[in-house]
């Protein structure tokens, strides 16, 4: 059966500022400036949509024009808009972004939408979501409220929870919330304050060491943590496996939707029930398309997956399956 993914997380509006040259954070910088739909949950779901799968999307944007034209793309991207609903105001949150003249983010500043609105719709629509779908994705930053609420509701339904942090407030004060979860990513800076321990730049093999040390410690079922452009390290307890998946040499325009991309590619593969070893191949691709684009999201995915080796070879299993 073809997955149904419910992705619960934040609508954005991003304002990106791209350097011309050599940035100067105290100077004047030449560059230009463009206006992106963003947010993590929306990003992800977006994503997930190219990739082929049935996904919804939980969240609020607000009743003016922004919030209908995030709607209108969402639904040309084929993404269910059944349980994202409209509010007044404060649905939506602002984030201000200055990316360098190699395309990596260089300061940021981010205005959080209203989490009160998106936590009472949840309370008065969780079950049905859960009915509804196969498969949750949940920021567990959102706060303390909604991510109890819906790895709770998760679990009641029987359903797997991929997840993803936001600004890793209400995950280091409550880490077992990542007990809930069959697969949590995260990048390196974040793995280190969960951690506790100052993995940036190490080298691969210990990184590994303290991702298994901290993995099967909270008990935790899977994590995965990205590296930037060295790659991504993993281990799935479950099957006690441990490894380091490379990044892939890539031309990059704007690198702030990496995460995102991974994250989005390595849920596509185990939503499938490929193991974690595979599915991080399949975010490393995802990641590395999104990169050589100055959206948060590539739209040319579909294209993309076409083309390659390892998503063909998927593909044709999954059309096989279905017969």
């Amino acid at each position: 059966m073809k997955p149904k993914v419910a992705v619960i997380g934040t609508t954005f509006m991003d304002c990106k500022g791209f350097a011309k040259q050599q940035y100067d954070p105290l100077g004047r910088n030449l560059g230009h400036i463009r206006f992106f739909h963003g947010g993590v949950g929306r990003n992800v779901v977006e994503n997930l949509a190219y990739l082929g799968l049935s996904t919804y999307f939980v969240s609020t944007v607000d009743n003016s024009a922004l919030g209908q034209e995030v709607i209108n793309r969402l639904k040309r991207t084929k993404v269910n808009t059944e349980f994202l609903t409209t509010v007044e105001e404060k649905g939506m949150g602002m984030w201000l972004a200055i990316l360098d003249q190699k395309g990596d983010l260089a300061g940021s500043i981010s205005q959080m939408p209203d989490l009160s609105l998106l936590e009472k719709h949840i309370h008065e629509h969780g079950h049905q979501m859960m009915e509804t779908c196969s498969h949750v994705v949940l920021e567990l930053d959102l706060n303390k409220n909604i991510s109890y609420q819906v790895v709770k509701l998760a679990q009641t339904f029987g359903k797997p929870v991929y997840g993803l942090p936001g600004n890793l407030e209400v995950v280091l004060n409550h880490q077992e919330l990542l007990l809930f979860t069959d697969c949590f990513i995260c990048n390196e800076i974040e793995a280190a304050k969960l951690f506790g321990q100052n993995i940036l730049g190490q080298e691969i093999a210990v990184i590994q060491n303290e991702l298994k040390t901290f993995v099967s410690n909270a008990k935790m079922k899977a994590m995965v943590v990205t590296l930037g452009d060295r790659g991504a390290v993993f281990y799935d307890r479950q099957r006690e496996e441990s490894g380091y998946q490379p990044a892939l040499p890539t031309r990059v325009v704007d690198s702030s939707g990496a995460g995102d991309a991974f994250f989005s590619g390595t849920v596509w593969g185990l939503t499938y029930e490929r193991p974690l070893c595979e599915a991080v191949i399949y975010g490393t691709k995802v990641a590395s398309w999104t990169i050589q684009v100055d959206e948060n999201t590539c739209s040319v995915i579909p294209d993309m997956m076409r083309k390659d080796e390892h998503f063909k070879a998927m593909l044709k299993l999954l059309n096989k399956a279905a017969g």
